[in-house]
């Protein structure tokens, strides 16, 4: 407001950290040039970032009218991904959200940081381009000196390693640990990569590459995704699983504007699977291909054309790649139950049981996890679980989330998971209708829930019931 009122003519670009944020700050912009009333010269307010419509993010590029000034807010995309023209004045906070990987509970949490010294020279860069320009840097020198690091901690350093160590095994790599990698990951996360691999059956008791990882690591994307389309094969449901796996691929599917929430999550139920939330990706790309593939179905639906179009490609590089191997496309039609079981090949470990307190409890290291509330799940009964990704934002959300029978997870991982032996079990355990499973890995009586309460360890581990 300030710059718009007191500054010469020039475009502003602010940087914020999220999609929240920079809606809020568009409704509060708004309001305020409202209330100056007609005789201070238009400001234009537009937002850009990742999961807004295309249509949408291309108005960043249309030159200001005469007389007036645009306002970009945007996150840190705008600092390398786009080029914005007449751009004189940078408001640069000092903050970008940063993905970060926790190897122990196999989850990504959102963390708001400090940009580095580097971001802040890149951001202050985008100011003046074709002229002479200012960034306003609303943190002072001592923090810049002293709280933000030189340069952004490597991605490979903050990530999930299974993917990349697939990949560097396929290449006849095998000796990690030892690698040069140009910025080395935490060894802890490699070993972490190293035992998802392992129970997906992709590496053997050696950490050599099975036959089943060599087919794996054909497939451009996260072992466990390229495991559950492997296994669908086998369940007869590979039709299925390609458009699941193709639209999991693609980071966002719906769009939901802070003017019409209530009418996109209308739209949005209709799509709403009693099963979770694959399901509910599934029909989503079954109604836009009966719709022909059709953009003004996207729109009426607040579904992002753009997504929709690269989840088709991504299914049709995978049909490739399948029918390389020669694998049947095969539907399994209503009985969505095989599309389920395939999943948990590839997801047994991402299991969680409904917690009588609140939420639920993680199978393998016993995390409290809860249902986000866009989930299809969100406010149902379902007492086993499996998810794609656990984001930590306010809370330890579970992505993308399937209810299960927990004899899938027996079959689909035995080493993980086996039937409990019902002379072991309480009276209250024996009562319940869904037999207990046992994880191999835990002690002996790690089951009895007063041997828990010794330990202080509460509800993490052994047989559940």
């Amino acid at each position: 407001m300030q710059i718009h009122l007191t500054e010469p003519p020039g475009d502003i670009l602010l940087f914020l950290t999220g999609s929240e944020e920079i809606d809020t700050s568009c409704e509060i912009l708004f309001e305020r040039m409202k209330a100056l009333g007609p005789s201070v010269p238009e400001l234009i307010i537009l937002p850009v970032y990742a999961s807004l419509p295309t249509e949408l993010q291309s108005k960043i590029f249309d030159p200001a009218p005469p007389g007036a000034r645009k306002v970009v807010i945007a996150t840190n995309i705008a600092e390398t991904s786009i080029t914005i023209d007449h751009i004189y004045y940078v408001i640069d906070p000092g903050f970008v959200k940063q993905n970060a990987y926790d190897p122990k509970l196999g989850m990504d949490s959102l963390i708001v940081t400090p940009i580095s010294q580097a971001q802040a020279k890149q951001r202050a860069g985008r100011a003046g381009r074709t002229g002479p320009g200012k960034c306003f840097r609303l943190y002072t020198e001592a923090a810049f000196q002293s709280e933000m690091l030189p340069t952004s901690i490597p991605e490979i350093q903050r990530q999930n390693l299974s993917t990349t160590i697939l990949m560097l095994k396929a290449m006849g790599i095998n000796d990690l640990l030892h690698f040069d990698f140009m910025d080395p990951p935490p060894t802890n996360t490699m070993l972490t990569a190293l035992e998802e691999l392992y129970a997906l059956s992709a590496l053997d008791d050696e950490g050599l590459l099975t036959r089943l990882g060599r087919k794996m690591a054909d497939f451009p994307m996260e072992p466990s995704l390229s495991k559950v389309l492997i296994a669908a094969v086998d369940l007869g449901c590979s039709d299925e699983l390609l458009s699941i796996v193709a639209m999991i691929s693609i980071p966002t599917i719906f769009y939901r504007p802070k003017e019409k929430q209530a009418q996109a999550d209308q739209k949005k139920a209709k799509f709403h699977d009693p099963h979770g939330d694959h399901l509910t990706l599934l029909n989503v790309y079954n109604s836009w291909k009966q719709n022909k593939f059709a953009s003004p179905w996207c729109f009426e639906n607040f579904i992002q054309a753009r997504s929709m179009k690269r989840a088709k490609d991504v299914r049709d590089q995978l049909l490739k790649i399948m029918e390389r191997y020669k694998h049947p496309i095969v539907s399994c039609g209503r009985n969505t139950d095989k599309v389920r079981q395939a999943l948990c090949s590839g997801f047994f470990r991402n299991s969680a049981r409904k917690d009588p307190q609140e939420g639920y409890k993680t199978l393998i290291e016993g995390t409290p996890v809860y249902l986000h509330p866009s989930s299809a799940l969100f406010g149902k009964q379902a007492e086993w679980v499996i998810y794609h990704t656990l984001v930590m934002t306010t809370k330890e959300y579970m992505h993308c989330t399937t209810s299960i029978d927990p004899k899938w997870l027996v079959s689909a991982a035995p080493s993980f998971f086996k039937v409990a032996d019902a002379g072991k079990l309480s009276k209250r355990k024996k009562a319940e209708r869904i037999q207990p499973l046992y994880n191999k890995f835990a002690a002996e009586d790690d089951w009895r829930l007063s041997a828990q309460k010794r330990q202080g360890r509460g509800g993490g581990g052994g047989t559940w019931g």
